[in-house]
């Protein structure tokens, strides 16, 4: 179920960056933006729905914050992974109102949801390439 959301997220994050051969933070957060715009559209979902939605969606609000805070890239990033994971691990008492875990109804409760989970990791994973790609 995640796949067509994904597909749109990625769509929408490289049309934000298509033709660009190094990016900024400025087009890291317009990415991500676009990415989460895509995923609204495509999943018609929006945060507390118990979706991937609840792990992007923070984690996008806390990257803003972190850079107009003044906050270096890998700063900011750290944030954002922990608002990310913050965000997946606030699925777990909700109920699931969207995608596949909605058909589970009062029995998703209690457990994190699988595109919250997937989400937070690819988060955390640009923090990585980030990270490596920045040492000296």
């Amino acid at each position: 179920a995640s796949g067509p959301l994904y597909g749109t997220a990625f769509i929408q994050a490289g049309s934000v960056l298509a033709g660009k051969f190094e990016i900024d933070e400025k087009d890291i957060v317009k990415a991500m933006q676009a990415a989460l715009d895509g995923i609204v559209m495509r999943g018609k979902a929006e945060k507390g729905d118990k979706t991937m939605i609840d792990t992007i969606a923070p984690a996008l609000e806390e990257l803003k914050k972190s850079l107009s805070d003044g906050l270096d890239l890998t700063e900011a990033l750290e944030r954002t992974v922990k608002a990310a994971e913050e965000g997946m691990k606030s699925t777990i008492p909700m109920l699931a109102k969207k995608g596949r875990a909605s058909y589970l109804g009062e029995r998703s409760i209690g457990y994190q949801d699988p595109g919250a989970t997937s989400s937070y990791l690819l988060i955390k994973l640009m923090l990585d390439v980030i990270k490596e790609k920045t040492k000296k």
